[in-house]
């Protein structure tokens, strides 16, 4: 009689949804090596090659395909079983990746709203830019990341999709003055875009302060001293969108896009995921909303 383990047929479904080992490690917590032997001796115990490792990618092979869907059925009934005959609750960590200018207003309500449905569940809240998330995500550092991009991202899943605008400070008038003061943080990533539409627009400007923390640009554009380029709707409530009248130029959209919510990730992440996405989706730009953020997306 031969015995499958349900650790490891969780470890080869956690490579088979997140496309390899490093992932599928970091997801759960394990190093590289141990899931690597874990598939090698599930392959072992049953006489055949569960993934095709001849391309760049790791692809499951019809045996592997077969194995799946019992996979998925085993790992799922050992989970209820254990949470039905121990009352237990989820216990664990997720790692939720944000850029630093979407952390509001969305992201605390969905981390308040997820500890009241998994008080032991801790949330570890990455954040950072863009690029640096994509990298983390790609190690298998993260969960869930949501990024902002000009592009759907391929593998992403769209959550918004909003203008970007200018930020000064309520009722500040540094952004009619000439030369302009634009302040940005050094990774920013709308930072080019926001030069190139300044520049194209013949506007004069200069740097208001350089800097690669975001809170100090914020400290600068709160005392205005500067104006800055964000995402409309998700500027802290110091701040605020400058009404300009077309004295500054369009700084085109912005697509806030969220990885790693597929199905086989579990119900922890899943529950997270569907936060976010009720949070962002009553700030998508509908018809009847204001004309000047209907004219940004092109509608």
């Amino acid at each position: 009689m031969r015995n499958l383990d349900v650790t490891t047929l969780r470890s080869f479904v956690a490579v088979a949804d997140l496309g390899g080992v490093t992932k599928a490690a970091g997801f759960l917590h394990l190093t590289q090596s141990a899931v690597s032997m874990q598939l090698k001796r599930l392959e072992e115990l049953l006489g055949v090659d569960l993934l095709d490792r001849t391309g760049r990618g790791i692809a499951l092979t019809p045996s592997g395909e077969q194995l799946l869907g019992y996979a998925r059925r085993m790992v799922s009934l050992n989970d209820e079983m254990i949470r039905r005959l121990t009352h237990e609750e989820f216990e664990g960590e997720i790692t939720l990746g944000v850029p630093h200018d979407i952390v509001y207003p969305v992201i605390p309500r969905a981390m308040q709203q997820f500890a009241a449905a998994y008080p032991r569940v801790k949330v570890h809240l990455i954040s950072s830019y863009t690029r640096a998330l994509r990298a983390q995500f790609e190690k298998g550092e993260c969960d869930l990341i949501l990024t902002t991009e000009a592009e759907f991202g391929a593998g992403a899943e769209e959550l918004v999709t909003l203008p970007l605008a200018w930020i000064g400070a309520p009722g500040g008038a540094t952004w009619r003055r000439r030369p302009f003061r634009f302040a940005s943080g050094k990774n920013c990533l709308f930072r080019t875009g926001a030069i190139r539409a300044l520049d194209e627009a013949g506007i004069e400007w200069e740097m208001a302060v350089e800097t690669g923390s975001e809170r100090t640009v914020e400290a600068t554009v709160s005392a205005d001293l500067g104006a800055m380029a964000m995402i409309e709707g998700t500027e802290p409530p110091h701040l605020e969108v400058i009404d300009h009248g077309g004295a500054l130029p369009d700084l085109g959209i912005q697509h806030i896009n969220m990885y790693g919510a597929k199905e086989g990730k579990g119900e922890v992440v899943a529950h997270m995921a569907s936060l976010l996405r009720t949070g962002f989706e009553p700030m998508q730009v509908r018809p009847g909303q204001s004309a000047r953020r209907l004219v940004a997306l092109g509608r």
